[in-house]
């Protein structure tokens, strides 16, 4: 099967619909699949929930999906650093559903491992635990978490071979790894495209199993942001 594709509209074709559920890999600005996202805005598939640690930032990644109102719904950790998520939530535009970090990567893995959901310690006794089971093991209380399984699985890696194999550089495997798992359709962007047989087997990151299409091309990887001391004088 054919994994390899133009671009990231062609790679989207007949992938898209309204009201889908999308996982998104990467952490703030590292690692995130902004040429998809930017195939997804230009494409104006709308009422999409959205499964990410993060939006971006305002203008970059998924923050231009906020920007052109195509997000009914985030699933997030950290909303921190976009100026438009925090707007849109506070004014009851935006659904917001708030999971802890490790909570989110787990729904992830636990969606791709086909696990319907865990149980954790994480968020007991906080608005994190309203309105979910609640079970006690060995004295202790622990909420039920759903795993995620999207309808669609975007996400940035550094280095694919034909076949969809999969490494990520440095920082850039943090949630890309679980989003790519829990979605019925993984489409990759990568930086670079190697041939069959490159890539060293004890390298591979993920398999090839769990990605259905690719593309290359150049990103941009702005820094979020940059702190810097002031030169000392000699």
């Amino acid at each position: 099967m054919k994994k390899v594709y133009p671009d990231a509209r062609s790679a989207l074709d007949g992938v898209l619909f309204d009201g889908m559920l999308i996982a998104a890999g990467g952490f703030g600005l590292c690692g995130i699949p902004e040429l998809l996202i930017a195939a997804i805005r230009d494409a104006g598939t709308k009422n999409l929930t959205v499964a990410s640690n993060n939006a971006g930032v305002d203008g970059f990644g998924l923050g231009v999906l906020l920007e052109t109102r195509q997000v009914k719904k985030m699933i997030s950790s950290y909303v921190g650093e976009n100026a438009e998520f925090m707007r849109q939530y506070l004014s009851g535009e935006l659904e917001l559903e708030f999971n802890p970090q490790g909570t989110l990567a787990e729904r992830m893995r636990a969606g791709g491992a086909g696990i319907p959901g865990f149980y954790t310690k994480t968020g007991v006794g906080t608005v994190i635990a309203e309105g979910k089971p609640v079970m006690s093991f060995d004295g202790q209380d622990y909420i039920m978490e759903r795993g995620i399984v999207a309808d669609l699985s975007i996400v940035k890696a550094w280095k694919a071979d034909p076949s969809g194999n999969l490494i990520f550089r440095k920082t850039a495997r943090n949630f890309n790894p679980p989003a790519a798992t829990c979605g019925k359709i993984c489409v990759v962007e990568v930086e670079e495209i190697v041939p069959l047989g490159a890539l060293d087997p004890d390298t591979i990151h993920l398999p090839g199993i769990y990605v259905h299409r690719i593309i290359q091309g150049q990103h941009e990887k702005r820094i979020e942001q940059r702190t810097v001391r002031k030169k000392e004088s000699v």
